[in-house]
């Protein structure tokens, strides 16, 4: 049986399990609801919008231009969702979402939209200006419509989301193969809720391996070649999409088309070559915490690729014409089954020792970041217990475990580089530039971790309050501000180095006050009178997302508080 739904008031009978399952289907990770669920009236007759470039969720037409700064290349997704709590399928009611759809694309459109519909209006569109770039095409698009009911197609219902596919397909917005549409009913949202509560898993036909020795802290180890086609089926999802969330114990994403990687490329179209691929390329890694071997077969649980990245990646660009090619591309494959995280993290930083990666880059993925895992994990009342989720969906399996106290690595170099580096407009506006601060200014390996957790705590509590309105959703542009302005005024301006002893004192003020239902209210109540004078001190004279985001804004908020000490 499902969960009880959790409905909340972001539009008539939108349930937020709807769309918290669906996007984790295209996601594959850990994120918030908070910005995805856009219903509440003038929304197009969509309740749940999310857009995935390059693999990762953007909320800002900035996070776009980052995205494309560091990778320069442009792979998007867009995902609508709606929800019904009816217990059945309305040809209307289908026909009213492929409508607003339309008219979220259409740049002529006179539809009076909310805010959060206009802002995302915006995103699709800074998408579009990167079209030159586009790497695989025109963008996808995935339209989930849900009902607690069940899912008998008839022909008025088929013809009305093939019209409105056909209509999508014209405007030359997207290839047509990709544009899908999915009706979701409770058989079905129930597999998907599952999904999300379950590691990833897969089993495959693997007869052209050998086991490797015993080994200490290895439960089992396979070394063979794989079929490329089977071996895209372990990283690639049921719409086709390439699984991110696999890839990321690998220390660097895709490189896009560098000399390695376009050597890659052409050893696959040239016909002479391809079929000494096994020879002439490194091949995969693949760590798994379960495996079991039955004849010809493998299955894997919890599984990641810790090596191959950008292999499987170009793998990925050529699947069409290895599909349609004979089946004569090989790729080496290690499998290897381990639950030791030391014996993880040693394949890890080897294997990657072999192409060029930043040394910061091994520490942050390795030491520091099980080190905040294990801190995170020591806290018990009455202090809050959050969890640092180090590897994705790590927590999926671990029902005692709040979804709302997950700490993702994105959520916490967000948090960390607001409240102790003072950069809260990048955290909103430019995050691209925070990740390349990994492993130097942020999770550097000296670190103290307090900082780390405050702040993680901060963002927690800051969410928490939003959600049940103890704080006006008015303020939730300024969240990283707030951040800021909070640390300044609970622990002071003079802090210490972060590497410092002291820094542990520096901090204690600011996690006992927010482990204080009571003292957290009061003190963010302050941050908020702040920020309402600081708002009032600009020219706008209003607290919108684009003026609390701008490098100003902070320097401003950083003037007011320093003058309340």
């Amino acid at each position: 049986m499902l969960p009880k739904l959790v409905v909340t008031a972001t539009g008539a009978g939108a349930g937020t399990l709807g769309i918290f399952c669906t996007i984790s289907r295209e996601l594959g990770e850990e994120f918030s609801l908070d910005q995805l669920c856009v219903g509440g009236g003038q929304d197009l007759g969509i309740d749940g919008l999310a857009v995935i470039v390059n693999g990762n969720l953007v909320t800002s037409t900035e996070e776009v231009d980052d995205l494309y700064d560091a990778n320069r290349y442009i792979e998007a997704r867009f995902v609508f969702v709606q929800t019904k709590a009816g217990r059945g399928f309305n040809a209307k009611e289908i026909g009213d979402f492929l409508w607003g759809v339309g008219e979220f694309f259409d740049d002529d459109s006179r539809a009076v939209v909310n805010d959060a519909i206009a802002q995302y209006r915006e995103i699709q569109a800074r998408v579009y200006e990167h079209s030159a770039h586009f790497r695989r095409g025109k963008p996808a698009i995935a339209l989930y419509y849900v009902t607690t009911g069940r899912w008998l197609p008839d022909p008025n219902l088929t013809h009305r989301i093939e019209s409105g596919r056909r209509q999508l397909e014209g405007t030359n917005l997207f290839d047509g193969k990709d544009v899908k549409f999915h009706p979701v009913d409770a058989d079905e949202l129930y597999k998907l809720y599952q999904f999300t509560k379950n590691t990833i898993s897969a089993e495959f036909t693997f007869p052209q391996r050998v086991p490797m020795p015993e080994m200490e802290g290895v439960k089992e180890a396979y070394l063979g070649v794989l079929p490329a086609i089977e071996y895209l089926q372990l990283v690639v999802d049921e719409s086709g999409m390439i699984r991110k969330s696999l890839f990321y114990d690998n220390v660097r994403d895709f490189q896009s088309y560098n000399p390695v990687n376009q050597g890659i490329q052409k050893t696959l179209r040239d016909s002479t070559a391809r079929g000494r691929f096994a020879v002439l390329n490194n091949g995969v890694t693949i760590v798994a915490k379960a495996l079991r071997a039955t004849g010809n077969k493998i299955f894997i649980d919890d599984y990641q690729i810790v090596n191959g990245c950008q292999t499987t990646h170009v793998l990925y660009d050529e699947l069409e014409a290895l599909t349609a090619g004979a089946d004569d591309v090989l790729v080496p494959v290690r499998v290897i089954c381990t639950t030791d995280e030391n014996v993880t993290n040693a394949i890890i930083t080897a294997t990657n020792r072999q192409t060029e990666v930043r040394e910061e880059d091994l520490h942050a993925l390795s030491t520091f970041q099980r080190k905040l895992e294990t801190y995170f994990a020591s806290f018990d009342s009455p202090y809050i217990k959050l969890y640092y989720e180090r590897r994705s969906r790590q927590y999926a399996s671990v029902p005692e475990v709040n979804r709302s106290r997950i700490i993702t690595p994105s959520t916490q170099i967000r948090a960390f580089a607001s409240m102790f580096l003072d950069q809260p407009y990048r955290a909103s506006r430019h995050f691209a530039t925070l990740l390349k601060q990994r492993g130097t200014r942020i999770f550097s390996e000296d670190h103290q971790l307090e900082p780390y957790y405050a702040s993680a705590l901060a963002a927690y509590k800051l969410e928490v309050l939003f959600r049940n309105q103890t704080l006006t959703s008015e303020y939730k542009p300024a969240r990283y501000v707030l951040m800021m302005i909070l640390r300044y005024l609970l622990a002071g301006s003079q802090m210490p180095p972060l590497t410092a002893n002291a820094m542990k004192t520096y901090t204690q003020p600011i996690i006992e006050t927010l482990c204080n239902e009571q003292a957290a209210i009061q003190a963010l109540r302050r941050c908020i009178a702040i920020i309402d004078d600081v708002t009032a001190s600009i020219p706008e004279g209003r607290l919108d997302r684009d003026t609390v985001r701008s490098q100003e804004y902070t320097a401003l908020a950083q003037e007011k508080v320093i003058a309340c000490l």
